[in-house]
């Protein structure tokens, strides 16, 4: 728990803090049971320095002994140093000494999560086989953590600057990682990966032997899987170039898709409608030919939408992101508009907080957006009956919670779930996408399927806005009106509207459609 999970001393377990192998296995039928498909988060780059292999490596005991990266230290003047300058996402250097050993070991996150080794096939074997024991068990996917960072350059040269202002030396971003991220092996170890969630996915047959016969226990294993299409998303914040390498290529499939961070990288409240569009744009434009797109506008690393772009602004951001093509990923609270939680220093946890130090904590702590799922108005916001939970829930709790807004006639939460149903509709799943700007702080996302459309319309500015639809060449008809509108908008569910005259207050957001229900 060096960080929270992350750091893994036994692949085929569950940390006792969160239960046991039991409750897993319960978890797993239940979410089977209501039609839903169970995703494990894979952590492939490192283990926790508390694994019994990086125990045997540190003793040299075969054949862990190269299980890690390890290197012997420059010395210069008699004063031992790092083999480099390469720095942890941490901060500070991302090489450890062992006295043990006499050796440094590289670790590219927290100084107990030590680099596992892919260029040894025995570590790309026990990670391989890391994922059986979990497919074997019936889980339907993985998240892949972190990915740019499982292999390194093995000259080990100095990374050169950045130039990014408002960083120190002992900072991750101070540096370039062209030799520590995205190196030319990492895309094909994750095809690799690729290649053994294909082999359980329910097109998997049997193949017979050289007799034409079938192996008994091979036929059994396949026919007792959980059948259906193992899937695999990838993490890695990398230029879309990069990104886009994780798909696969013509020869070989990689990831279903990796993580799309552009609203996360790329947008912000200073973000214009130009912007908006030429980051939907640049997706779909860099994606290979026939494979499926995504949108994250939020997770545990980042702040929450809410906190980056107001929360008058999240039904909008929601409304776009569920009218584009691709599956949407909803970080849990953002539903709510949750906002990030001030963390006092005496309150941080997070490793990357507490080595920036008291004075810039609040600049590199991922806290804030970590804070409780606000539940209801009881103590603790329903997280728990325990007045001290490990981060303070937000103090506008009593106010904000699911229980309240469920309730509600209106809310966040309540538009958000009318997206979710949209989000299945046939329009929705097969229909045409257009992007307009009709204004430089208004953004349309238009879907159509053959006579029907849904319409979001977005005002990202601060000033009230009056939209004329004909102007626009939206498909025509006879009826227009409002699916679901955000908290701040005049409009209603149901509202008829006029093509001449369509009314946003700054920040308003509206989905429009021709569809009669």
């Amino acid at each position: 728990m060096a960080d929270f999970g992350y750091d893994i001393s036994d692949y085929r377990n569950i940390e006792p803090l969160f239960g046991t192998m039991d409750d897993f296995d319960k978890l797993k039928t239940a979410v089977h049971s209501h039609g839903m498909k169970l995703i494990l988060d894979f952590v492939p780059n490192h283990s926790s320095d508390e694994h019994a292999w990086f125990q045997n490596s540190v003793q040299k005991i075969p054949p862990y002994t190269d299980y890690y990266v390890w290197r012997d230290a420059v010395m210069v003047d008699g004063v031992r140093h790092p083999p480099n300058n390469w720095v942890s996402f941490f901060g500070g250097s991302a090489w450890t000494w062992n006295d043990d050993r006499q050796q440094y070991y590289l670790h590219q996150f927290h100084h107990k999560q030590p680099d596992l080794n892919y260029r040894n096939p025995l570590v790309v074997k026990e990670m391989k086989d890391v994922l059986r024991f979990w497919l074997d068990k019936g889980v339907d996917g993985f998240r892949m953590d972190a990915v740019h960072t499982m292999f390194e350059d093995t000259r080990l040269l100095d990374e050169p600057r950045s130039f990014k202002v408002g960083f120190v030396a002992t900072d991750h971003e101070y540096y370039d990682h062209k030799y520590t991220l995205d190196q030319p092996e990492t895309f094909d170890m994750i095809y690799q990966f690729r290649e053994v969630l294909d082999s359980y996915s329910s097109s998997a047959r049997p193949q017979a032997n050289q007799d034409g016969d079938f192996d008994d226990d091979e036929v059994t294993s396949l026919m007792t899987r959980h059948v259906g299409t193992r899937f695999m998303t990838t993490e890695a914040y990398s230029p879309i170039s990069d990104v886009m390498r994780y798909y696969g290529n013509a020869t070989v499939d990689g990831a279903h898709f990796p993580f799309n961070f552009l609203f996360i990288t790329d947008l912000n409240r200073q973000s214009d409608a130009y912007d908006f569009e030429k980051t939907i744009h640049s997706w779909y434009l860099n994606m290979p030919e026939g494979k499926w797109a995504n949108w994250v506008i939020g997770n545990h690393d980042v702040h929450r939408v809410a906190s980056r772009f107001g929360e008058e602004l999240v039904d909008g951001i929601h409304m776009i992101q569920f009218l584009l093509p691709g599956t949407v990923f909803t970080y849990m609270g953002d539903e709510l508009a949750m906002e990030d939680t001030f963390i006092r220093w005496d309150e941080t946890v997070d490793p990357p907080g507490l080595n920036a130090g008291k004075d810039r904590y609040v600049q590199f702590s991922r806290d804030p957006e970590r804070s409780p799922f606000l539940w209801d108005g009881s103590v603790s916001a329903g997280f728990s009956t325990s007045k001290d939970t490990w981060l303070p829930v937000h103090p506008g709790y009593a106010e904000r919670n699911h229980e309240r807004q469920a309730a509600e006639p209106k809310s966040h939460f309540k538009v958000y779930r009318r997206l979710v149903d949209l989000k299945k509709h046939d329009v929705v799943k097969y229909g045409e996408l257009a992007v307009k700007v009709p204004a430089d702080w208004v953004i349309l996302v238009v879907r159509t399927y053959g006579e029907e459309f849904f319409l979001t319309v977005v005002n990202l500015g601060s000033h009230f806005e009056t939209l004329d639809l004909r102007k626009l060449e939206i498909p025509s008809a006879s009826k227009l009106v409002v699916y679901v509108s955000s908290m701040n908008s005049v409009y209603e569910e149901g509202d008829s509207v006029s093509f001449e005259e369509v009314h946003l207050r700054p920040k308003a957001a509206l989905v429009l459609t021709n569809v009669v229900s």
